[in-house]
């Protein structure tokens, strides 16, 4: 019954290297596997990925194919609906800021069932070939420290170096350099000044555009990391994407209920704050979060995205053994979802009129 509602996976390695991969819960190495989908064999390197949760008894993976295309297996071991990063990704692809396909499927490996998983389509070359995006550099905001301040979240103190947060994954000579003079000039610019260099070097309306989907969603974490920067070939402006939106839609990365006024209209990071001093980008950022309260961000337009991913998902998750929540919280899930849906959308609409 399982296959037949989702499309299976199959990995098959030498059953020492992928326990070794199991052992080593912070390992960075890949072994060599053959995956099997859709009817297809492809060879492929195959590891761990994720970060607080590889220390859980269900693993997240990362598949290298020959060809060069990478795929992220999320156990999303957290959250008890298995929708919310894919749910986001799909908010955010309908808004318009292209993000991540999903795909959620069955994992077997050496023949032996690993429950379900989502697929997460990665952001590299490919992602932005595919969509015809021109990309001069691509930058990870792997931790905090890619809040765009000057100051280290844990020592309180300089940070060290502006680039502390990020991972360079494309790029050539300048990469590194041209981004610490962004996080310089956000720093120490103020006025027209401050102004004429966001207008140079940010892409304005796209960013405030991704802060309305984080905002909404509710991603706490998803301001100072979990993100993708790149450039834009043409314009030479940054652009954002969203990145592990797990935490989302009234839970939090753990997945426990963390209340729908957890984030802020405004959202948190220092560029956000500098944005936010000029008038425009205030009246910008407003419009677009009454449009979408409006439009995308209602029970009705959501609900069936969320129904048929709930019922597609429904058999092969009470099949699963591996989930940490039960099928009991599984099933009170969307209900959960379109709760947090009416409470967010009252919570900003009330933070519009407030906010001057």
């Amino acid at each position: 019954m399982v296959a037949e509602v989702l499309p299976t996976r199959s990995i098959r390695m030498n059953s020492s290297d992928f326990q070794e991969i199991q052992s080593d819960a912070w390992g960075r190495s890949f072994k060599p596997a053959q995956l099997e989908m859709e009817g297809q064999t492809y060879t492929a390197e195959f590891g761990l990925r994720g970060g607080h949760t590889r220390n859980y008894s269900k693993k997240s993976y990362e598949v290298r194919l020959e060809n060069g295309k990478t795929f992220h297996w999320n156990a999303e071991y957290d959250d008890p609906s298995m929708m919310r990063n894919a749910l986001s990704f799909y908010f955010f692809n309908k808004i318009g800021v292209p993000s991540p396909q999903t795909n959620h499927f069955w994992l077997i490996i050496n023949d032996v069932p690993q429950g379900v998983y989502l697929e997460i389509e990665a952001v590299d070359q490919l992602f932005f070939k595919k969509r015809g995006i021109g990309c001069r550099s691509l930058l990870y905001a792997v931790n905090d420290s890619a809040d765009f301040s000057l100051t280290d979240p844990v020592s309180k103190g300089t940070k060290a170096s502006l680039f502390d947060g990020y991972e360079l994954k494309l790029g050539k000579t300048g990469t590194k350099k041209r981004l610490v003079s962004f996080v310089q000039n956000i720093n120490r610019l103020s006025g027209s000044k401050l102004n004429e260099h966001h207008a140079k070097r940010l892409d304005v309306s796209q960013y405030l555009l991704w802060l309305a989907g984080a905002v909404l969603t509710g991603n706490y974490d998803g301001f100072d990391q979990n993100y993708a920067l790149y450039e834009h070939s043409k314009s030479g402006k940054y652009r954002i994407i969203p990145w592990d939106y797990e935490g989302t839609w009234g839970r939090n990365c753990y997945g426990k209920p963390c209340g729908s006024d957890l984030v802020r209209l405004q959202g948190y990071n220092t560029l956000t704050e500098k944005l936010f001093t000029f008038p425009s980008c205030r009246r910008k950022y407003r419009a677009i979060i009454k449009k979408l309260l409006l439009s995308a961000f209602t029970a009705e337009k959501l609900e069936p995205v969320i129904s048929q991913m709930h019922a597609q998902l429904s058999p092969a998750i009470r099949s699963d053994y591996t989930r940490k929540a039960s099928y009991d919280t599984f099933l009170a899930e969307p209900a959960f979802i379109y709760n947090y849906i009416d409470e967010r959308r009252n919570i900003l609409q009330q933070s519009l009129r407030e906010w001057l």
